[in-house]
């Protein structure tokens, strides 16, 4: 599918209907942002997908409560620098403090303001200091507030994540009571996004907040089908650390003021428009990743199911062996045969398996491609970019994983975290 326009950060494309504000509320070090409040227009759709942890944290608790409480969803309210996560029912509490402080200044039901938080886990959050920020936050808000909110979303991140795409979808619903021309029967939509992520990234989103709007109108369980399918293809696709966050929260907004009507119809062409904003999000928290020098593609083929490619491509993804190697520029391509054969693959007959690294022969049916030497690995290895493509030789199912090289950076990053 081709789109008509993608921008990126600084130059992320407002939505009608969708406001955000940003503010130092002091949790991280002085004057840094950290403290972001989103305004969705009345009558706006929601739909969000959160972690799978058991210890999910505090805010997931409350967001998912409210989510289906009477009261629709006026107000999103994000807090980095702490996580609010193993914190019992005090977190709980202050959780619903922050959101009762906005929901006052805001004149709005506490249940509308769903709350999220990212940072270090298992301590109180700064209650006094969140409460005395929200004036400030609510002062900002702006329907070009995209680019300070990226910013203030930020943890370990070393740069902001954020992209806008512009579709025109074949619609023949309009919101307004019009009967379009045959040459008027398409219209554009605009769907803009923010995220972060840079560690503890793993299927489930990672530790990653996405914070998606666009100005489509979408009925509520087209929206969340929507926003469930084209996640399956990005936010969990990726992984930095084979770690799964306590806090994950993927949040896709329709406020539907470009009067445009997503429906059965050009559902697909919608989703798949989602799906793409959502692959670059999902890619930039890769190049994020912690200490990470190296983007690395996984792919699998010739699986006989995609649960069978998946497995595989996570086995290979996750490998610590095949990370270091990644990261030492070291053509150990042994490492990444080792990985696929404890993939709980059944009856995996190797002389069927194939691999390939940015498209030149390693492994052919199973042993040493007889077109590969030592010189040529270590070419393919010292680039920055690498596709390990990976044959199974048993059917016809695919899947696709992004994942990092692992060095001497995340090592450093995560056992400074606290310090």
């Amino acid at each position: 599918m081709k789109i008509d326009n993608i921008t990126k950060l600084p130059n992320l494309t407002p939505i009608s209907g969708f406001e955000l504000g940003t503010a130092s509320a002091g949790v991280k070090e002085l004057g840094r942002p950290d403290f972001v409040l989103m305004k969705l227009i009345e009558g706006s759709g929601i739909a969000a997908i959160f972690t799978r942890n058991a210890f999910c944290a505090a805010p997931v608790f409350v967001a998912k409560k409210s989510m289906y409480s009477e009261h629709s969803t006026q107000y999103l309210i994000i807090n980095t620098g702490n996580a609010n996560a193993g914190t019992g029912s005090r977190g709980v509490e202050d959780a619903e403090a922050v959101c009762a402080e906005v929901a006052k200044f805001m004149k709005v039901p506490t249940e509308s303001v769903l709350p999220f938080s990212t940072g270090v886990i298992g301590e109180y959050l700064p209650l006094a200091k969140l409460l005395s920020a929200v004036p400030l936050v609510a002062a900002n808000l702006s329907e070009r507030g995209w680019d300070s909110a990226a910013q203030g979303i930020m943890t370990t991140d070393t740069r902001p994540k954020g992209v806008s795409v512009r579709q025109t979808l074949p619609s023949v619903n309009l919101v307004k009571e019009t009967i379009c021309r045959e040459e008027s029967r398409s219209k554009s939509i605009t769907i803009t996004g923010i995220a972060k992520g840079s560690g503890m990234i793993k299927p489930d989103m990672a530790t990653m907040l996405g914070f998606i709007a666009t100005d489509a109108k979408v009925e509520s369980k087209l929206l969340d089908r929507a926003l469930r399918l084209a996640a399956a293809k990005s936010f969990n696709r990726i992984t930095v650390d084979g770690d799964t966050s306590t806090n994950d929260s993927l949040v896709l907004v329709a406020t539907g003021c470009s009067n445009v009507v997503v429906d059965e119809e050009n559902f697909y062409d919608f989703v798949k428009c989602l799906e793409i904003l959502c692959v670059i999000l999902a890619k930039e928290c890769i190049r994020d990743g912690e200490g990470a020098k190296k983007f690395v593609t996984i792919e699998i083929v010739g699986a006989s199911t995609e649960s069978e490619a998946r497995s595989a491509a996570y086995t290979v993804a996750e490998s610590p062996l095949v990370k270091t190697a990644i990261g030492a520029s070291d053509p150990n391509w042994g490492r990444i045969l080792a990985a696929v054969g404890r993939a709980n693959i059944i009856d995996l007959d190797i002389k069927n398996v194939s691999i390939a690294i940015n498209g030149e022969d390693i492994v052919k049916f199973g042993s040493r491609a007889e077109s590969y030497s030592e010189e040529v690995g270590v070419r393919l290895m010292r680039e920055d970019d690498i596709e390990i493509r990976i044959d199974l030789g048993r059917g016809g199912c695919k899947e696709t994983v992004w994942t990092t090289d692992l060095g001497h950076d995340y090592v450093r990053i995560n056992a400074e975290y606290r310090t």
